[in-house]
């Protein structure tokens, strides 16, 4: 059985009463790895950001570095 954290109402959620759309991030493997999906999230932006300026020599989303957004 899956996991599902629904962003929204903040409730950890199983496969038989998931909701539908984007308000669910998962699936996880257990409901402790759903209930902090949200601190893992942005534990993984936060990496994802510093790995980025790291890169291009620029913040996030500014076209340095060679983005591929055409900006450079």
């Amino acid at each position: 059985m899956s996991y599902w954290y629904n962003v929204d109402t903040g409730q950890v959620e199983s496969d038989a009463d998931r909701s539908r759309g984007e308000q669910v991030l998962g699936p996880y493997a257990t409901e402790e790895e759903a209930r902090g999906a949200l601190a893992k999230a942005k534990e993984n932006t936060e990496r994802w950001d510093d790995e980025d300026r790291d890169w291009g020599g620029g913040a996030p989303g500014t076209g340095a570095g060679g983005g591929g957004d055409g900006d450079d």
